[in-house]
């Protein structure tokens, strides 16, 4: 008796923003800001949604992939906040591949 084939598995899909007007952005954060809650205060200051969508954190750096969504002058104010805090930040140019 012949086993039926198994479908193969769906392969991983590039991803856009969860809406049309998100970004993203990568973060990197400087040993002294690992600990500091950085994205929730800026969640705090600025209109904008906080979306995590990739992280690695050790004791020397700090990188994170965030999507912000809201209205495009609160996005670039909150970029701003960040660059000023001192985190760099530096827009995702392709989409990431979810897993």
């Amino acid at each position: 008796m012949a086993t039926p084939k198994k479908s193969p598995k769906p392969k991983a899909a590039a991803t856009a923003p969860a809406t049309p007007g998100a970004r993203r952005f990568w973060l990197m954060y400087p040993p002294k800001l690992i600990t500091t809650p950085v994205i929730w205060q800026l969640s705090q200051k600025f209109p904008v949604v906080t979306n995590v969508r990739q992280a690695s954190v050790t004791d020397e750096i700090g990188i994170v992939c965030l999507e912000l969504d809201g209205p495009s002058e609160a996005v670039e104010a909150a970029v701003q906040w960040l660059e000023k805090t001192g985190v760099k930040v530096e827009p995702v140019e392709i989409n990431v591949i979810e897993s």
